[in-house]
């Protein structure tokens, strides 16, 4: 057999998603195992989403439609970022997909050209470095510090700008770590990008989950317009993980761009589920906010129980669902301290270093699961912490 496209080479998994099979074969062969590995909420849709849903299949709205999505999606888009983020945007500069992971995809195959560097935080999204290699560009990480409250530094930043970079990613709140990005570093970037001419691509889709007041996109700075690419979704604020829908906002000659893309790869987004979107982000019973008081109950009572185990230490995230513990007091290394949860305690976690060489010292939990299955988490975890007590720490 002929070779297949070397890109594939420099492309990696995720893993998050590898986890998820072991965990998924331990409960095959009767193991009782606690799921703290998917970033997944632990809900489901508003009943008027799924009420709106079956109205459009009953409809018949199941055809083909316009390649950039619903237009009435796209319009109530526009007014749901109006709403929630102070965004002026029109319909226009919408562009729906199958998913957040596509969106992001095409958007990047859409701006990286062979040998262009892309600047992206360490520790994040495992996408953002292995899309840009598998687009022959280069990926830059940036360092998300501890001792920086995992922020961002716009110095780093700066220093790693050469004149191949392309464009700079953003993600507030951040997954792993649950930063959410200060105005201050988020106006330093932009200020930046401007400077010399970059494209930020600002990763949003945990933008409703925040326990602070107010959110500030990277599309609200002076001079961003033309270069910023929000991308965006329903998986996380509305609890749709399984219905595939994202969308961008693009200035237009990326909408353009993204529009050629989807014609070549998936013709349109599945009408029924753009029509009950519509009814998520109208959102009149208020699930979101629900849902967030839950997450915000959760992350008190997870991280501080999470504290109390021998060799943890967890600050309170400020965003999304997910806890990023230094476990460098247990003297052994993540992956084996997440070996250990999964295959004696049955609890899944994710070790830091699979969002990037800066998380080796991590796991990552998420706390979208109920308080009691948390709470149980935390105790099974405490009981086979005994493997790890009295090791001397790793530095």
């Amino acid at each position: 057999m002929r070779p297949l496209a070397s890109r594939l080479n420099v492309m990696s998994g995720e893993g998050a998603l590898s986890v998820f099979a072991r965990a998924k074969e331990l409960e095959r062969q009767g193991r009782s195992i606690i799921h703290l590995e998917a970033g997944e909420p632990g809900c489901h849709p508003a009943e008027p989403v799924l009420a709106a849903l079956e109205q459009a299949v009953r409809a018949g709205k199941d055809r083909y439609c316009t390649v950039a999505g619903v237009p009435a999606l796209r319009e109530e888009l526009a007014r749901y970022l109006g709403r929630t983020r102070n965004l002026q945007v029109g319909a226009k500069d919408i562009v729906i997909a199958p998913g957040c992971k596509i969106a992001l995809f095409l958007t990047m195959m859409a701006i990286i050209e062979p040998g262009d560097e892309v600047l992206y935080p360490d520790p994040g999204f495992p996408g953002y470095p292995s899309i840009t290699a598998g687009f022959e560009g280069k990926p830059v990480a940036y360092t998300l510090a501890e001792r920086r409250q995992f922020q961002p530094d716009p110095d780093e930043i700066a220093n790693k700008i050469s004149p191949r970079t392309k464009a700079i990613i953003t993600c507030s709140p951040n997954n792993p770590t649950g930063t959410v990005y200060t105005d201050a570093v988020q106006r330093r970037i932009a200020e930046l990008a401007v400077e010399h001419d970059l494209y930020v691509l600002s990763d949003e889709i945990y933008a409703r989950i925040i326990y602070s007041d107010g959110y500030i996109s990277m599309l609200s700075y002076p001079e961003m317009a033309d270069r910023t690419v929000i991308i965006d979704g329903f998986s996380k604020s509305f609890a749709m993980t399984g219905w595939r829908l994202g969308y961008a906002v693009a200035p237009a000659p990326i909408v353009e761009q993204l529009d050629l893309l989807a014609i070549n790869t998936y013709t349109c987004v599945a009408e029924f589920t753009q029509y009950a979107a519509i009814e998520a982000l109208r959102d009149t019973t208020g699930a979101t906010p629900k849902m967030v008081a839950e997450f915000a109950g959760r992350r008190e009572q997870f991280i501080r129980e999470l504290n109390q185990v021998p060799g943890f230490r967890c600050p309170a995230p400020e965003g999304a669902f997910y806890a990023w513990v230094n476990i460098t007091e247990t003297g052994i290394s993540a992956e084996e301290v997440c070996r250990i949860m999964l295959e004696e305690a049955g609890v899944a976690g994710i070790p830091g270093a699979a969002f990037g060489p800066t998380g080796g010292e991590f796991v990552r939990f998420s706390f979208a699961s109920s308080n009691s299955t948390l709470h149980e988490a935390v105790e099974r975890i405490k009981k086979a912490s005994a493997a790890w007590e009295g090791a001397p720490a790793t530095r």
